[in-house]
């Protein structure tokens, strides 16, 4: 039972988004969950703040190294943001993620934590992609963002729209690589958590602070970052994801050009997210 003057036990879960990528403060990666759990507290108590996440993690990740260690530490609250790197994948399955997900979830809310989550952004869009190469990410990402709102609910978890417009349409939040929030991006996500634990008296500390700690990057800054990391990112991603996107690409272009149009496409994502839904909510 969680008394003023025990400390409040925070697990963090997921991917870089959570790891803090793009938010660089004293030499490493601070991000969102790092300055939410400055604002978690009130007077007279402490934070004890686990970050697992891990750069390029994936939900089969989540579930079998960062969960377990997040179940042990008994968490009150804990968050899980995980399915960008599901989807850049060529053997993405929406129903194995939606069950790994699911377990997850589950095995925390178990523990008696309180969970965070959020939906995820359009990687093809934030990137700029050619439509063919754009739909077929759009396609895993809504189905990924139907299983997270689906499990989010039922486990009554504080959601945070990050597919919303609002967060994607704002250059000013995302970092050079267009994937990684920038600090303000890193600290409107703690923000928005903070106002949706405060109305359930969850965060009792001062709301973290929009404004940038950080000089923003320099032109030469972004640059070298884009020629060094930011490239080494690109080909390790396209190593795994560029020839199964230029499949989905060729099968896209081949439904338009044989007068199918993409609704077969649609609906073969739709029955394989109606299957999962129904696997993992027993519907």
């Amino acid at each position: 039972m969680l008394t003023e003057a025990a400390p409040l036990r925070f697990a963090v879960l997921g991917d870089s988004f959570s790891e803090g990528v793009g938010d660089r403060a004293a030499g490493a990666w601070r991000g969102w969950a790092a300055l939410l759990a400055d604002g978690l507290a009130g007077p007279g108590r402490r934070v004890e703040y686990v970050n697992l996440a891990v750069s390029g993690a994936l939900s089969a990740d989540v579930a079998a190294h960062q969960a377990p260690r997040a179940v042990a530490l008994r968490p009150h609250l804990a968050s899980v943001v995980v399915g960008v790197n599901d989807t850049l994948r060529h053997g993405f399955d929406i129903g194995q993620y939606a069950r790994r997900l699911d377990r997850i979830l589950g095995a925390l809310d178990a523990a008696g934590a309180v969970l965070l989550t959020a939906c995820l952004p359009d990687p093809g869009r934030m990137l700029g992609l050619p439509a063919p190469l754009a739909r077929p990410l759009a396609r895993r990402r809504r189905s990924v963002n139907a299983v997270v709102h689906a499990l989010s609910a039922r486990r009554g978890a504080v959601h945070l729209h990050l597919a919303d417009p609002a967060w994607t349409d704002d250059r000013r939040l995302w970092s050079a690589d267009r994937l990684h929030p920038g600090e303000r991006g890193h600290r409107a996500v703690a923000g928005a958590f903070h106002r949706l634990l405060a109305e359930r008296g969850l965060a009792r500390g001062p709301a973290p602070s929009p404004e940038a700690s950080e000089p923003p990057p320099t032109r030469a800054e972004t640059a070298r970052w884009l020629a060094t990391a930011g490239t080494g990112w690109v080909l390790r991603r396209s190593r795994d994801l560029l020839p199964q996107l230029l499949l989905l690409a060729g099968e896209e272009l081949l439904h338009r050009g044989d007068g199918t149009g993409l609704g077969p496409l649609d609906a073969r994502a739709e029955t394989a997210l109606a299957a999962a839904l129904a696997a993992t909510m027993g519907e």
